[in-house]
């Protein structure tokens, strides 16, 4: 299947149709006023998603951290040990070892949790709250805490560059809502009301093989109209390898249309930056392309995100 790029005129949209769509969707969503679309994981849910489990294999969509500058990342996680130190080596009795960790959350390469604050649009956050609420200290309304009892489900994967042949989609390549469904269809699976949608483009396969780039300039990811998709199926929340905005954008003058439309009208926490270089071949293996997913975000109040290690159980 030939699937389009940012130079394939009709996949543009302008400011007035991307106001018209995202108006749509915050019409259209499932999700609640407080907790956003985590409302339509329900506990029968995660006990229907628990009988996924049926090898035991658990399965990590994180990347490792990156913690030295590339192209992706002139401002890496900073990871040193604190103790012992070369010049103190530890003598007898009793010794810690010790190191302190620091990281740009929303980096464009390490694996991370978007919180429904994260994205303000004309003022405003999910749900049209005011966002007038930062702080130094954090945020005073749709941070990090609301996913504080974790994010537990059905996860399903998409893996678009299966779908049409190749090992990834090139930088720029938008996905459009016919490959979702294509995708589908042709791993013998249903995205359903309070899933976990997980989208594979390929971005870490690229990265590992051929190095990696300034993704701000380029990066393949999910055009805005997908996110019609992703209501009509009431997801509960939205993962790529990517951050799920293509670049260059789809909207002239809106950056990244797709945290938008995700976050802010639907009330998605999104997962960017994700790995699924090691579930894809289980996934093929095994013939299943659902799995129960569990995602532990830290309990840092405040937060407009933070590092995850999302863990699949197939």
């Amino acid at each position: 299947m030939a699937h389009r790029t940012e130079s394939g005129g009709p996949l543009a949209l302008s400011v007035t149709d991307f106001r018209l769509l995202h108006g749509r969707l915050q019409a259209a969503r499932a999700g609640g006023p407080d907790r956003g679309a985590l409302d339509t994981i329900t506990p029968q849910q995660v006990l229907t998603a628990a009988a996924e489990v049926r090898s035991g294999r658990a399965v990590s969509l994180a990347a490792p951290v990156q913690t030295a500058p590339a192209p992706d990342a002139p401002d890496p996680a900073r990871h040193r040990l604190t103790a012992p130190v070369d010049s103190e080596p530890p003598g007898d009795g009793l010794h810690f070892a010790r190191d302190r960790f620091a990281m740009n959350v929303h980096s464009d390469v390490d694996s991370h949790l978007d919180a429904l604050c994260h994205v303000i649009w004309d003022g405003t956050l999910y749900g049209n709250l005011p966002a007038d609420s930062f702080t130094s200290t954090g945020a005073g309304a749709l941070s990090l805490d609301l996913a504080h009892d974790g994010i537990i489900g059905c996860g399903v994967l998409l893996d678009i560059p299966r779908l049409n042949g190749v090992p990834w989609l090139e930088p720029g390549t938008q996905v459009t809502t016919e490959e979702l469904a294509a995708a589908e269809a042709a791993q013998g699976v249903r995205v359903d009301r309070g899933d976990l949608l997980f989208v594979r483009v390929g971005h870490r396969r690229r990265r590992i093989d051929l190095g990696a780039w300034d993704v701000t300039q380029a990066r393949a990811g999910l055009h805005p109209t997908t996110l019609e998709f992703a209501a009509a199926r009431q997801i509960a929340a939205l993962g790529c390898d990517s951050n799920s905005d293509p670049a260059p954008s789809a909207v002239d003058g809106v950056a990244f249309p797709v945290h938008v439309l995700a976050v802010h009208a639907l009330g998605l926490h999104l997962l960017d930056y994700l790995q699924f270089e090691e579930l894809a071949p289980q996934c093929a293996q095994q013939g299943r392309w659902s799995f129960l997913c569990v995602v532990a975000p830290l309990r840092l109040p405040g937060a407009t995100g933070c590092p995850v290690n999302p863990i699949a159980i197939l």
